[in-house]
């Protein structure tokens, strides 16, 4: 019995230890010092709500429209699959969308419509990158999310990798950083997994 009860202390030391450790991590993410173009700016997806992005994911695209007029690069990867079969669009059909009726030309933007997940995200947008020669890219997203975002294209060997991170007014902080705590340590299982060959790519 006491030993049982010594591992559970443990356990949750240990999990209180993780936690505040990748609580720290999350917290310290910035964006990169943007010198010079990049090849492209991959915005990672968020929820659309109905044909629309997501106040949340119009944070990320609002800061991709910054750098973009700031010339930080050329071309865009918009990466996000469907969110609910009724939807209309995909959230990268989405994104596309408001990016265009804020002046992006259409050409300028590149579809990934399949991914799920920010692992797929970055995977997929890879993929694209690799067909059309791009080496360099500045990964967009919102600052609690920099992290994992980081640590899964470090995971993919991005060459030459930069963020460009938003703070968010519209996000729920007290929900979502949480999550990411869980989120992040699911990666790190999957991660796990990947290098073992236990699931696949």
């Amino acid at each position: 019995m006491k030993i049982t009860f010594y591992c559970f202390v443990v356990l949750v030391i240990l999990g209180l230890l993780w936690s505040g450790t990748v609580w720290w991590k999350m917290e310290s993410a910035q964006s990169s010092s943007l010198q010079g173009t990049s090849d492209v700016g991959i915005v990672l997806g968020a929820s659309m709500w109905g044909d629309s992005p997501s106040p949340g994911l119009k944070e990320r695209l609002d800061e991709a429209l910054k750098l973009y007029q700031e010339k930080k690069f050329a071309m865009m990867i918009v990466s996000g699959g469907l969110d609910k079969p009724e939807y209309k669009y995909t959230e990268a059909e989405g994104m596309r969308n408001y990016l265009v009726a804020h002046g992006v030309p259409e050409s300028s933007i590149i579809l990934e419509n399949k991914a799920r997940s920010t692992y797929e995200n970055l995977l997929y947008s890879q993929k694209i990158m690799q067909e059309r020669g791009y080496a360099s890219a500045v990964i967009i997203t919102h600052q609690y999310h920099g992290m994992r975002s980081r640590d899964i294209a470090n995971y993919l060997n991005y060459a030459d990798l930069k963020l460009g991170l938003t703070e968010s007014r519209t996000l729920q902080m007290k929900y979502h950083k949480p999550r990411e705590v869980l989120a992040y340590s699911k990666w790190k299982v999957d991660e796990l997994l990947l290098w073992l060959g236990w699931k696949k790519p």
